[in-house]
């Protein structure tokens, strides 16, 4: 087990180190002058010829295919004078001392605002893949031991119009019926925002007394606190606690719905591939409760798939959910990304791409070593 995760690993770094370089290609090949978007009217040769000498845009950007003779034209085929001396070195070696830059939009260290706003999308993102797995698996379940049942029927039904109804149509409806159709109900939630403007936030380092907290330590802290839910939690916070989770309900559910529909059709399918081969026949001859044979056999030896199809959702969701976010106002990875985009924010989009994509080897890591445990057949060596 232990040499696998290591073969892992080792096998992620060209991965990633391959994300990196296309993602830090792609920013720079994307129309745009980060120059013009930061000055805007202020902006003009002179002053952007100073802007990109401050920032080494004017440096080469690749080694030996690109050079920038100003701050909008880029000629190919053109040898830097040296191998070392580029952006896409410089930005390297920024990473591997954890220093992704500065936000040119937001005037602030990227490493600030992933503090700011990955906390935001991850806690959507696990909030809406709790609910997609709490009623997506039960629900494919139901439908495969019922198969062709008018249950069946409705709730693959229901998953259908789930997978193809776009999340800004679910989050809009949602916003008119509870917060205007509903309003002044017990049914009532808010259309926008992260809490109620006047909620008492408690930082975690001074609810613990621990102000002098630095390094890594202090990061993870400083996250977990900007996580309102589990902020609530750890300091006993039941007002922000129940403050953070009403405004959490409408768009986890609309981010949710797709994993939902998607998680439930795989459950089934997977489960009916289980339920015609012989085990299963046997397990019923032996006089088990057919309950315990679909739970404690079929559904056991189904769960591969399943456990893939929620690894792949989970590093969709924290890859940042843009619309999701935007409707409901929330200031998360996926608005801060195409923000980035729009105004040519180099830093931010190579920073936050770099951390997303970890998430993604993390994610996917755990999902094959879990297959261990779920599958005895399956042998990791």
């Amino acid at each position: 087990m232990i040499r696998f995760i290591i073969r892992r690993l080792l096998l992620s770094i060209p991965v990633l180190f391959g994300i990196v370089f296309i993602v830090f290609a792609l920013a720079r090949i994307v129309p745009g002058d980060p120059c013009v978007a930061a000055l805007g009217e202020r902006a003009n040769p002179e002053v952007c010829a100073v802007y990109a000498a401050r920032r080494g845009l004017d440096k080469a950007i690749i080694p030996g295919l690109f050079r920038v003779e100003s701050h909008i034209e880029v000629r190919l085929g053109e040898v830097p004078a040296t191998l070392v001396d580029n952006q896409f070195v410089r930005y390297l070696g920024e990473v591997a001392t954890g220093d992704f830059g500065d936000s040119v939009k937001f005037g602030q260290p990227v490493t600030t605002l992933l503090l700011q706003r990955l906390p935001t999308t991850v806690e959507l993102g696990l909030l809406a893949l709790l609910l997609a797995i709490l009623v997506g698996i039960p629900l494919g379940i139901i439908s495969a031991y019922r198969r062709n049942s008018i249950v069946d029927v409705v709730t693959m039904m229901g998953a259908n119009i789930g997978v193809s109804t776009p999340v800004f149509v679910l989050g809009l409806l949602f916003a008119f019926t509870f917060a205007v159709v509903l309003k002044d109900t017990p049914f009532s939630l808010p259309p926008s925002g992260r809490l109620t403007a006047g909620t008492t936030v408690v930082p975690l380092a001074e609810a613990w007394g621990i102000q002098g907290l630095g390094g890594p330590p202090r990061v993870i802290v400083d996250f977990v606190s900007n996580m309102n839910t589990l902020n609530g939690l750890l300091t006993l916070n039941g007002q922000l606690l129940g403050d953070a989770l009403r405004h959490l309900i409408l768009p986890a559910v609309a981010l949710g719905t797709i994993p939902l529909a998607i998680i439930a059709r795989m459950t089934r399918s997977a489960l009916l591939d289980e339920l015609g081969l012989d085990y299963i026949r046997t397990a019923r001859a032996k006089g088990l409760r057919d309950r315990h044979v679909v739970i404690r056999h079929g559904f056991r030896n189904a769960l591969l798939p399943v456990v893939t199809v929620i690894g792949l959702q989970l590093g969709t969701l924290f890859g940042g959910a843009v619309l999701t976010e935007t409707i409901f106002n929330l200031a998360g990875v996926g608005r801060a990304v195409t923000e980035a985009i729009l105004s040519s924010d180099y830093a931010v989009i190579q920073g936050f791409t770099l951390v997303i994509a970890i998430g993604f080897v993390v994610i996917n890591l755990i999902v094959d070593t879990s297959y261990a445990f779920l599958d005895p057949r399956v042998r990791l060596r």
